[in-house]
Formats: structure tokens, sequence, C-alpha cells
């Protein structure tokens, strides 16, 4: 149950960030602001507010949100209409909740990196100014020695035989000159100690391991004023990542290779969020921050219904120099939500095969 409060309260930070970028920005732009939604209807609950007319309200479908702008598609019209006001206002507006989940990101990881937040430290060749240094599994290859033995992303490699917290070289350097002997390897998960004996295993390259990725995490604090700069390259550098990712994926979807593990809905999002919560407070900023970018590079793709679609057909009438006819880019959009709805349903179901073990474990706790 708390794993459903935990990944309620991350998709509402992320959803009502979202739309607050595009609510500030219209009401900023002089447009009328009909109703600021939490989730899909039906609707549940409604709060109206007597000074500005706008209806807040709390939908059934968790799966996002809305703000409902006068105007927006074309069919009232008036000084205070989205489709009075110049282009690059509407633009900016629809351009905003994007921007918000950058923002949010920005914020969260300056925020992490100011109390100190795990991250990646294989490049710091001195452990000054990094603390609770670990080697950590950050994935487990199918069919590999590895995940025969038990192990599991999110453990840390406490000991190698005689060798105490191994370092990441220091490990490839050990595993590589004993890859006919069994290892003795110690993680700890959670607070839990396991030590597991493991045989290598050559790779078709000549290197000899065990079957995981592994990265060396540390906490890294920094003084405010820093943590802030930080917080902001780090944006950057995670914006960048997230962009090639989604590249090399629908290049592999227009090549024809299967998706597989990469990506989640709804359901593998839940999963996720309680395996993260479980590792901590620190953990989850990183997280968040990481879904808020996804969200908002998702969201800016030129596909209808999406804010990246709506930029799309205001740019092809800037292009065109006379507005799209609203009915069809209407039935572009309706078009687009149906097919991402479709979408998160097909993924839900391979979410729901994919994480059954936790599915099933959750719901006995309940009943």
């Amino acid at each position: 149950m708390l794993t459903l409060l935990i990944f309620l309260a991350v998709l509402a930070i992320l959803v009502l960030s979202h739309e607050f970028g595009h609510f500030i920005v219209a009401r900023k732009s002089g447009m009328k602001v009909y109703e600021f939604g939490f989730g899909f209807p039906p609707r549940l609950f409604k709060y109206t507010s007597k000074k500005s007319g706008v209806m807040y309200s709390f939908n059934l479908i968790p799966l996002g949100g809305f703000v409902k702008i006068k105007g927006e598609d074309a069919d009232e019209t008036g000084p205070d209409s989205f489709g009075a006001q110049k282009m690059w206002k509407r633009a900016i507006t629809l351009f905003a909740g994007v921007g918000m989940n950058v923002v949010l990101a920005a914020v969260l990881l300056s925020i992490g990196f100011a109390v100190g937040m795990p991250q990646a430290v294989d490049s710091f060749a001195s452990v000054e100014g990094v603390k609770d240094r670990q080697l950590q599994i950050a994935q487990v290859i199918s069919g590999k020695p590895a995940e025969a033995a038990g192990l599991k992303p999110g453990d840390s490699i406490t000991r190698l035989d005689a060798i105490e917290q191994p370092r990441l070289k220091q490990m490839q350097e050990y595993v590589a000159a004993n890859k006919d002997k069994e290892i003795s390897v110690t993680v700890k998960r959670g607070t839990e100690t396991i030590t597991k004996k493991i045989k290598p295993f050559v790779y078709e390259s000549g290197r000899a391991g065990i079957g995981v990725g592994l990265a060396e995490i540390g906490t890294v604090k920094y003084p405010w004023y820093k943590a802030i700069s930080e917080g902001i390259l780090a944006t950057g550098y995670y914006l960048k990542e997230i962009v090639l990712a989604f590249y090399l994926l629908i290049r592999g979807l227009f090549a024809g290779e299967p998706v597989g593990e990469a990506v989640s809905g709804p359901v593998g999002i839940a999963v996720m969020t309680g395996q993260v919560a479980r590792m901590g407070w620190a953990y989850m900023i990183n997280f968040v921050a990481l879904l808020s970018l996804n969200l908002a590079i998702i969201n800016i793709l030129p596909i209808p219904a999406l804010d990246g679609g709506r930029l799309l057909f205001l740019g092809l009438s800037k292009i065109l120099r006379r507005p799209i006819t609203p009915r069809y880019e209407q039935v572009a959009h309706t078009v687009g939500f149906v097919l991402l709805m479709l979408l998160v349903v097909l993924v839900t179901v391979k979410d729901i095969g994919r994480f059954s073990g936790a599915i099933g474990a959750f719901f006995q706790k309940i009943f």
C-alpha cells in the first residue's frame, strides 16, 4: 500500500508541475482558464475559485492532467481566448509544461546535491568528498553466472574473496586473474548480507566477468551555491542522455528491433518507484528528477495530442500563413490520444507479465 501511495504522490508532483506550467503562462498571457484537472474524466470532485473562476478538478483516471483554456480547440473566440493571442504567446504556453518539468528536475537535483545524493563516482580518483562509496550492481545479465547465483540490481559488493570493499577496476582485474576459479562474492542487500560462490565466464571479446554491469556509487554533497550549478549541469547531462536513448529506441523500432524492457508503463513505473523508495529518499529524488525529464522529452515529441503535436500544428499554420482547419487538427489530436491510450494498455499488459511477482506480493499484503 505504501508503494501505491508513493507512486501516486510522484505522479501528482510530475503532472501538477507540468500542468502548472501551462496554467500560469496562459493566465499571465491574458488567456482565460476554465479548468485545471488532475487525471482524466470522469470527474470525482471539483472546486471552483470565486476569485478567478477556475475549476480545480480531481478525476478518476490518474494517467495525466489537463488545463482547459478558452478557445484552445478553436470553438470560442474573444480577446481572452487562446486563438486571439500572438503566435509566440501560444507557443510559450504550449511549451511551458515541458519547461516546468525541466525546471522541476533541476530543482530536485540541486536539493539532492545540497543535502547529499548518491551518484556514479567512477571518475573520482580520490575518495575525498565522497561518502558511503560502494560498488553497486546496476544490471544483471540474463543467463550468466551472476543471475544463476541470485544476485540482483541494487546489491552492493562488499567483499571479493579476501578483498574488502573492492573498487571497480580492482574487481575487473581480480576476476580476469581468477577466471578459472570459483570466486566468493559477498553482497549487501538492504540489511541482509549474502555470500555466493561464482565461477566467471569469458565474453566473446575475451574479457572475463560474472555477468553484471557495475557502477561505483557514492554520496556526493556540495555547498548550496555549488549544488545549484551542479544540479543544472546534471539536468543538461541527463537530458542529453535521454534524448540519445529515445533516438536509439526510435531508430531500433524502424529497424524492426524488439523494444524488450526498454519501455515501461504505469505499472512498471509503480513497481520501480517502490524499489527505489526502499533504497532511500536520496535515490528517490534522483528517480523523480529522471521521470520528470523523461516526461518532458515524451511531451515535446511531434505527436498529435501531445504538446509537441500542438506545437507542430502551430508551426504548420505559420509556414502556410493560415490557420489549420480546426476540425482536422481536432481529429488528429483525438486519434493521437486514442493511439497513446492503446499504447499505454499494451505496455501495461507487458508490465503485468514482467512484474507479476511484485504485483502478486503487493496484493497479498493488501488481502
